[in-house]
């Protein structure tokens, strides 16, 4: 059996995050969303978003990456929220059966405002 191979991002909030105001911990969001609609437009992730209901509260995010670890580990270190020591990355390769996950190209939210419930 054939795999294709990607690369995983989980986004992990470290015990010793920043506290930051109510306003300050919105701007960073809206920030965060933004370099990840970025990432998505330029084709660098593929599938992503927040982990609700986990088991681990310190597990915030997961992104599907198309370029390799090493890459997926530099780009995602320049997010704002890792830069500001909210969220740290770990990466990994992922390996499923072949044609098993197709993603296509959606768009993704920017800031909070354009976030639905």
């Amino acid at each position: 059996m054939k795999f294709d191979q990607h690369t995983l991002v989980l986004l992990v909030r470290p015990p010793n995050a920043p506290e930051l105001s109510e306003e300050e911990a919105d701007a960073l969001q809206d920030a965060h969303l933004a370099f990840r609609a970025d990432l998505r437009d330029q084709g660098y992730l593929i599938g992503g978003g927040p982990l609700l209901d986990q088991d681990d509260e310190r597990l915030r995010g997961i992104s599907v990456m198309s370029v390799d670890p090493a890459t997926a580990r530099e780009l995602c270190g320049a997010d704002p929220a890792v830069r500001a020591g909210r969220l740290a990355v770990q990466v990994m390769t992922w390996m499923v059966p072949a044609g098993n996950i197709h993603f296509e190209p959606v768009p993704a939210p920017r800031s909070m405002a354009e976030v639905e419930d």
